[in-house]
């Protein structure tokens, strides 16, 4: 077995397990606000979540074309494998560190950072595609600001239209209506967030010519929405609390509107082709409805922390791909 092929079924692996670590790192999120007003029970918004989540991934495969080539041209790099292993190596460190210590990263930041990162140590910088890489980076900045707008629009407008209703039985039929809406934040999560990894493998088949073009291959497809649907079943409480309780006291109809938010932005940057963050999307959303409904119950020390980390991970990311590549390539 040639040392290409033997590269190519390794980036494959830790894809999956990008993937899979994806699952229940960042789609606690989409599920968080409902488990938290008690709408699911924690066992069968999990089930539901990676349920919605393999369907959402098996629908579209725009963004993970966009991750393909936006990033950086295949063909220009050097050690082109060693880059996109080295990228999901780092990816997985970063996810994992978060995750243990409950904040709510961005995936899409780690792995976005990470092939910068190692194509930067591989080839230098004009190995970036700065049309697409910067494209991508604008996505990822005002995506949560759109989100943290519209939130804050979604839920002043709950308030004019229920203001004259019984808050208690609002809520308690928002929380039947909270099923619904992170049923499809979670269906709008698989069709972006699974597809980085399609994207990613499909990368690492055009520069080893293993395929002639950029799209995905069926396999590719239904591994990474399959590999996201198992990691969504193994939960990732650490972040639901976070997300869930760490901002504001979350009730029904704080829920369905952040919910809303969050699956509108995702959906619309899916169709458009453009990898954005859900846990920023979906922590934003929660964000501006905490301040419609009120400002001084949001708790923006949560948000302080979460902010810095979203910030350090393109650099922190990219700097622990950068070293992964350096090793990697004394190996091979």
């Amino acid at each position: 077995m040639n040392t290409l092929l033997i590269l190519t079924i390794l980036i494959v692996v830790f894809a999956l397990a990008f993937d899979f670590i994806n699952g229940f790192h960042d789609t606690a999120n989409s599920i968080a606000t409902a488990v938290s007003t008690k709408a699911l029970k924690p066992k069968h918004a999990i089930i539901m979540a990676a349920c919605m989540n393999f369907i959402g991934a098996m629908t579209f495969t725009g963004v993970a074309k966009t991750i393909t080539k936006g990033i950086v041209n295949p063909f220009d790099l050097t050690n082109g494998s060693l880059v996109i292993l080295a990228a999901l190596i780092a990816a997985i460190i970063w996810n994992l560190v978060t995750w243990y210590y409950g904040i709510p990263s961005s995936s899409s930041h780690a792995i976005i950072g990470s092939i910068a990162g190692a194509a930067i140590a591989s080839s230098g910088f004009a190995s970036l595609n700065y049309t697409g890489f910067i494209k991508i980076i604008q996505a990822l900045i005002l995506s949560p600001i759109i989100a943290f707008i519209v939130g804050y629009i979604v839920y002043s407008i709950f308030k004019f239209f229920f203001r004259d209703l019984n808050l208690t039985k609002t809520n308690r039929r928002f929380r039947y209506f909270q099923i619904f809406t992170a049923a499809l934040q979670s269906y709008t999560h698989g069709t972006n967030d699974a597809q980085k990894a399609m994207g990613i493998i499909t990368m690492a088949l055009l520069a080893n010519n293993y395929v002639t073009t950029d799209e995905v291959p069926f396999w590719v497809q239904f591994a990474c929405a399959a590999a996201m649907g198992l990691g969504t079943s193994v939960g990732g409480w650490r972040i639901i609390k976070t997300v869930g309780g760490n901002i504001m006291k979350i009730r029904p109809v704080n829920g369905v509107a952040a919910d809303l938010t969050g699956a509108m932005i995702i959906f619309g940057s899916t169709l458009i082709h453009l990898p954005v963050s859900t846990t920023h999307v979906i922590s934003s959303s929660i964000l501006g409805v905490g301040s419609s409904h009120r400002l001084k119950g949001v708790k923006w020390g949560t948000a302080q922390r979460m902010l810095i980390t979203w910030v350090i991970t393109l650099p922190i990311s990219a700097s622990i791909a950068a070293i992964c590549y350096y090793i990697l390539h004394f190996f091979f």
